[in-house]
């Protein structure tokens, strides 16, 4: 099965996968975020988090690759009254805008293989204005030992050292790592083990 097909599948239930409300590392992180301006959500899905940010007053620009989880995202931004640009795309292959964003956010997208990672990273990278902010949160190689969610590769999962390497030059690098009892819908239920990340170009 494809990535694509086995996303379409997990997005064609009725329930929102990861649920309605922002990743709560991504809200801990508002008193970071400007107050008007450009973000792009990364592999949004169902949009709980670009429909957040949205809430925070930017404009925000959500990239997904799966028409079922998009359409649950033009539900849920009509609900919560607040409009986000869908972009349909793949993140791996999109063509990133040179610093059009004032903020970037990359919550738990590790579908992605080594090289296509570098790919998305160095799309993000680009794609954020100088002084940007810059948002991300993904497993760490420990949560194999919870298997409460996330890849079961473990060249997908994050380290503190591959975010220094990827995003080491950003100014205001700061890096929570833990372990914690998360309830994001059934996609991310259970004892976890995570990185975040907040940095400026």
């Amino acid at each position: 099965m494809t990535e694509y097909a086995r996303w379409q599948g997990r997005y064609s239930i009725p329930e929102y996968l990861f649920g309605k409300e922002p990743n709560y590392f991504l809200a801990s992180c508002k008193p970071l975020l400007p107050r008007s301006g450009k973000a792009l959500s990364v592999a949004d899905g169902e949009a709980r988090n670009g429909v957040w940010l949205a809430e925070q007053g930017l404009d925000v620009l959500s990239l997904d690759f799966s028409e079922a989880a998009q359409a649950k995202a033009a539900v849920l931004a009509k609900e919560r009254g607040v409009q986000i640009k869908l972009v349909h795309a793949d993140v791996h292959a999109w063509s990133y805008p040179a610093d059009a964003f004032d903020v970037v956010v990359e919550i738990f997208t590790q579908f992605s293989a080594p090289s296509d990672r570098a790919r998305k990273w160095a799309g993000m990278r680009k794609a954020l204005k100088p002084g940007g902010l810059l948002i991300l949160q993904g497993y760490t190689p420990k949560q194999l030992e919870y298997g409460t969610g996330g890849p079961e590769e473990l060249e997908n999962l994050y380290t503190r050292d591959m975010l220094e390497k990827a995003f080491g030059d950003f100014r205001d690098v700061k890096f929570v790592e833990e372990e914690l009892e998360m309830h994001e819908g059934a996609g991310h239920g259970g004892m976890s083990a995570v990185i975040g990340l907040t940095a400026r170009k």
